[in-house]
């Protein structure tokens, strides 16, 4: 939460904005609360949009300086807030900046944004491509060329102008657009500035406006954003075989500027001002935003860069309409100190599809670093696939990356530092070696429906084999060993079909899925070369290899993501340890799982995660260590709600079944479920009902009944459910989400349902374990759903004895 300390030392009315706003904690901060504000934003720039198409950053309304800068700004932050190319307010805007001649502009500031603009817009209906390019040939032209200042950028097209590193990050900015969208950028535009960023590095890592001044944030954090662009630009094919095999045992070395400039942000950073500055807050703000999400750093330092700049912009958001105002020249007027809000907002909270696993041994002079580069020997390997994978159809338009150091991980928020993401990447050349702290961590993500991707550098045997031995030191006896995938495993198919013969691929199911996937050929190697437009003269062979390896990257994440990766503030978090055992044995409802001769346990958390749940949402005093029994124990008989699920078939013997029909007809209830969908499940599930109720078969509940409605407990005559088309076993995996009744099915005796059961998973989602191949009800569904029916089974417990007092 902002502090008064913070309020204090914000100028005067930057204060009194904060004092008007709505206080939001930390803790509340969610996507939901970030996304309310980013719409009363969009809301504050349509109404300021004026009838030619374009916005005015000045008060009487006057074009001001950068008319073209201040529009191209704002389309870009609605386009990036979620509005298309096809909203009329953005439409317009995109019309009034096409009829402007590039002939006639001559700002950097102005060039770089509308090249960007055009870059976000994706416009299918007109072709932005040779503006995209003329935009680009200007900003190259413009770049100084020599003296001390050669390779930045000043206001003009004057190449030797009086540049400075503010116009420079924008011209780079703009030219990394234009490179992804097709146009060739001249190698010695970005070797120049990549020497004009080194030089202008202060002694302590920052970096100021260029007049030897103390470093600023503002400053520093585009230097880091620059220098990372740049260095991704000028990554060559320089070591390629004939035959295309890249150079994968030659260690990337990282930028020392750059990751200099990192560590001066991880010490000074700050939200609640510009560090070294009294001025330009959220021109800051918005590029600390760049800086992390190109980087690949959600942390510098300690903090979440992300949710501590979100916490602080919805702090200071004008209650009236909804803008925002900054402190400096034009961001202190609502038009640009929106849109810059936006951008950050909108941006930051893009899905994180992968982290980065930071570990091994810590540099004895620097504590908080690990020593030596093994983790990290190709640094853009995962964020190239995360580029690649954004947009793809059916996955977000933007995901993003980071790092995650395990130490700092183990020594702040545990296994939720860890769940920010549903991937986390493990590469390296050299044997693994972590603590039992450490692998006790990385057991618990798994556990909490984490998923862990490895892949060794340099295709290196001591790096499997250290793999192999971890996991089984992670995993209980027999549940570790690293298997073959077998050919009809979704992965080969859940984006493009891949051969099994030619992917090897190893796994270890944890629950209901596979949640360790092992590639024993270097993928981060052929994934760090990937660009979205290949570079002059690439080698055809190394393309055809880089293409493989990304399907392969592609096919992981959809599997484990089920292309759903949470927004970032969303990502799971570890539930709360239960209560004491004494009172959790005292509880009002007690749960038994029925043992049987198939996979009787293939979700182990689903049950204990769902009283959890009922405690929390319910209020409701669920003793969270259900009992495992077979259906013939006869302590059976103590437990008013019985569950079971599975995956393969199973059968029950002619006592278990005897029991078990004498139990549900003394007012026990059987809630059962086929994980993932499971067919073997399903097929042996109906035939147990089949002999046990010969009379009264499964029928679908009507969606009617009361165990739908908030009469029992939520209202969940509608949810969302995961279909998947199987159709075809030589085709890839085609996956829709759909909002639906809910499909259950029940054996009524008396007038009351005996036996609840879906043929759609609920269980895995419980677990937050569902992959794209699992075809059941989305995790926040299937809770409200299995509450429901828990609830309903307990009222049937508490109507009995009425029942049989009449």
């Amino acid at each position: 939460m902002i502090t008064q300390r913070l309020v204090r030392g914000l100028p005067w009315g930057l204060a009194l904005w904060l004092g008007m706003a709505v206080s939001v904690d930390g803790a509340d901060l969610t996507a939901e609360v970030v996304l309310r504000s980013l719409e009363g934003g969009k809301r504050f720039l349509v109404s300021r949009q004026r009838a030619n198409g374009s916005w005015s950053n000045e008060e009487d309304g006057s074009d001001g300086n950068h008319p073209i800068g201040v529009t191209s700004l704002t389309v870009m932050s609605l386009l990036n807030s979620g509005m298309t190319f096809r909203d009329p307010p953005v439409r317009r805007a995109l019309d009034y900046l096409r009829k402007r001649r590039i002939s006639e502009l001559d700002k950097t500031y102005d060039n770089s944004l509308m090249l960007m603009a055009f870059a976000a817009a994706k416009d299918p209906t007109v072709s932005d491509a040779a503006r995209i390019s003329s935009l680009a040939q200007w900003l190259e032209a413009a770049q100084n060329s020599g003296g001390p200042r050669a390779g930045a950028w000043s206001y003009g097209a004057n190449p030797n102008g009086i540049a400075d590193p503010s116009n420079t990050q924008f011209a780079i900015l703009g030219l990394h657009e234009a490179a992804e969208a097709g146009v060739p950028i001249d190698r010695q535009v970005w070797l120049r500035s990549k020497q004009y960023w080194e030089s202008l590095q202060n002694a302590d890592g920052g970096w100021d406006y260029g007049g030897a001044q103390s470093s600023t944030g503002s400053m520093t954090v585009a230097g880091v954003a620059s220098l990372t662009i740049i260095d991704y630009h000028l990554k060559t094919d320089q070591g390629v075989m004939a035959d295309g095999t890249p150079p994968c045992c030659q260690k990337d070395e990282p930028n020392p500027a750059l990751e200099r400039g990192i560590r001066w942000l991880a010490n000074h950073f700050a939200v609640g001002h510009n560090p070294g500055s009294g001025t330009w807050l959220l021109y800051y703000v918005y590029g600390i935003e760049r800086a992390g999400r190109l980087s690949g750093h959600r942390f510098f330092g300690d903090h979440d860069w992300y949710r501590e700049g979100a916490e602080f912009l919805l702090q200071i958001q004008t209650p009236r309409d909804q803008s925002w105002v900054g402190v400096g020249s034009e961001e202190n007027r609502p038009v640009v100190g929106t849109a810059l809000s936006l951008l950050f907002l909108s941006k930051g909270l893009a899905p994180i599809l992968i982290s980065k696993l930071k570990y091994g041994p810590r540099d004895p002079t620097r504590p908080l670093e690990v020593e030596g580069q093994d983790w990290n020997q190709h640094p853009r390997d995962h964020r190239n696939l995360a580029e690649h994978i954004s947009g793809l159809p059916h996955w977000p338009n933007l995901l993003t990356t980071q790092e995650v150091d395990l130490q700092k991980a183990l020594k702040s928020n545990g296994v939720d530092a860890l769940l920010q993401a549903p991937i986390l990447y493990l590469t390296g050349s050299e044997p693994l070696q972590f603590s039992a702290e450490e692998r006790s961590l990385l057991k618990e993500y798994l556990y909490q429906g984490g998923f862990i991707l490895a892949s060794p550098t340099c295709q290196n045997a001591a790096f499997e084999e250290s793999l192999r031995a971890l996991l089984t030191e992670m995993l209980p006896p027999g549940e570790g060993e690293l298997k073959p995938l077998t050919a009809d495993h979704p992965v080969y198919r859940s984006e493009h079909l891949l051969q099994p013969e030619g992917v090897p691929l190893y796994g270890v199911d944890v629950g209901c899925r596979t949640a360790v996937i092992y590639s024993p050929e270097d993928l981060g190697c052929l994934w760090g070369y990937w660009r979205r437009h290949d570079p002059p003269k690439r080698n055809p062979q190394l393309k055809a290899r880089i293409i493989r390896a990304m399907q392969i990257g592609v096919n992981i994440a959809a599997y484990a993501t089920g292309r759903e990766p949470p927004q970032s503030l969303d990502a799971p978090k570890k539930r709360p340890e239960e209560v004491a055992l004494d009172a959790v044995e005292r509880g009002l409802l007690q749960v038994a799982q029925i043992k049987h001769t198939g996979q009787w346990n293939a979700a182990p958390r689903a049950l204990k995660n769902l009283l959890l749940a009922l405690n929390d949402t319910v209020g409701l005093t669920a003793a969270v260590q259900p009992k495992d029994l077979p259906a013939d124990d006869p302590n059976l008989f103590q437990y008013p709600l019985l569950y079971m699920h599975g995956r393969t078939r199973f059968k029950l013997t002619a006592e278990e079944q005897l029991q078990l029909k004498l139990h549900l007809s003394r007012g026990g209830v059987l809630f059962a479920d086929a994980c993932c969908g499971a067919v073997p499940f399903d097929r042996s599930f109906r035939e147990l009902i089949a002999t046990m109720y010969p009379d009264h078969p499964l029928q679908p509940i009507p969606v009617t009944h009361e165990l739908f409605s908030e009469a029992v407990g939520r209202d969940v005559r509608r949810v969302r459910r995961r279909a998947i088309d199987n159709s075809n076993p030589n085709a890839p995996l085609t996956t829709t989400i759909r909002e639906v009744e809910p499909l259950l099915e029940g054996v009524e005796i008396d007038g009351r349902y005996v036996v609840i059961y879906s043929k759609y998973d609920i269980s895995c989602a419980l677990e937050r374990q569902a992959t794209l191949s699992c075809e059941g009800y989305l995790p926040e569904d299937a809770v409200k759903l299995a509450t429901n029916i828990v609830l309903y089974a307990l009222l049937q417990d508490l109507r009995l004895p009425e029942e049989q007092a009449k």
